[in-house]
């Protein structure tokens, strides 16, 4: 089959590196642009195209697909399927339209649940105990098309929106690899989203990474494990990485319903440290300007 694949992360990428192991041929590769990363903020590319240049499959790196030169481009490659993971720009209802077999996608969610951008994150940071991996035809209104295959995974009650990440990145490649030959052979199922069901997964933004005290410790616990390793959540400008529930050596906190250990941590222009080590050297130095108070548990 003749097949363009819209992706950008490394969540994206590994479903492309099985598309390339399976001999898939694949005519081309959209992905966003090119952008700043890291301290010294040097152009980087996205996993996504280190992988396509690679192995030599053409890459497009449009701002916005409003764009007809792309259009025209991709619509003269005549693709059978668009498959789409974790891309990062809205399809227009023209590139729904365009492959003769189908457009899907991979997303990262037992569907109707977590629809949107950041469905791992909140299925974390909700206490979830379980997620996983659908692929589904793609319709106009986000994530809600009909559900092809899917696979369920477990979210252990220490994982990390990190651990959970790689779990179901591997996952994706897996049931894309099975839903595939649905499509070729035209039995793919379309399964209907209950919508009554429907919850969502918004992008993670500046206010939904702060802690807040007057909520719960496993609340809070939650929300530091959903957002590490990366945006993580904060309190007071301070970078929260790990946490405890049970105590021991840490920070305590008092919270809604008694209190939580901070483990890791990282004050503003230092690097991640422990928090003995934070106690040790960051208030052990006399610095005694920290925006809110700790006390190191017993």
């Amino acid at each position: 089959m003749s097949v363009v694949f819209m992706g950008t992360p490394e969540f994206a990428a590994k479903s492309l590196e099985m598309l390339i192991n399976i001999d898939e041929n694949i005519t081309a590769v959209l992905t966003k642009p090119d952008k700043p990363q890291g301290r010294g903020m040097k152009i980087a590319m996205s996993p996504v195209k280190d992988i396509a240049i690679a192995h030599g499959i053409p890459v497009y790196q449009p701002d916005t697909l409003k764009d007809d030169g792309v259009y025209e481009v991709i619509a003269g490659l005549r693709p059978e399927i668009i498959i789409v993971v974790a891309y990062g720009l809205f399809l227009p209802k023209r590139y729904l339209e365009l492959p003769s077999i189908a457009c899907i996608n991979v997303h990262g969610s037992l569907l109707p649940k977590y629809r949107g951008a950041a469905p791992i994150q909140w299925s974390v940071i909700n206490g979830e105990a379980e997620t996983g991996v659908c692929t589904m035809h793609m319709v106009k209104e986000m994530d809600a098309g009909d559900m092809i295959l899917s696979k369920s995974a477990p979210i252990g009650d220490t994982d990390t929106f990190g651990d959970v990440h790689v779990k179901l990145r591997d996952l994706g490649a897996e049931v894309l690899r099975e839903t595939l030959p649905l499509l070729r052979n035209g039995t793919a199922p379309r399964i209907q989203q209950d919508v009554s069901q429907v919850t969502f997964a918004p992008p993670i933004t500046k206010e939904h990474r702060e802690i807040d005290l007057s909520k719960s410790a496993r609340e809070i616990y939650n929300l530091i494990r959903g957002l590490q390793p990366f945006p993580c959540a904060t309190l007071n400008g301070f970078k929260i990485h790990a946490a405890s529930l049970m105590g021991g050596r840490g920070i305590r906190l008092e919270c809604g319903d008694g209190e939580i250990f901070i483990t890791e941590l990282q004050a503003p222009g230092k690097r991640r440290m422990s928090a003995e080590e934070f106690l040790r050297g960051y208030v052990g130095d006399g610095v005694l300007d920290v925006p809110f108070i700790f006390e190191r548990s017993k």
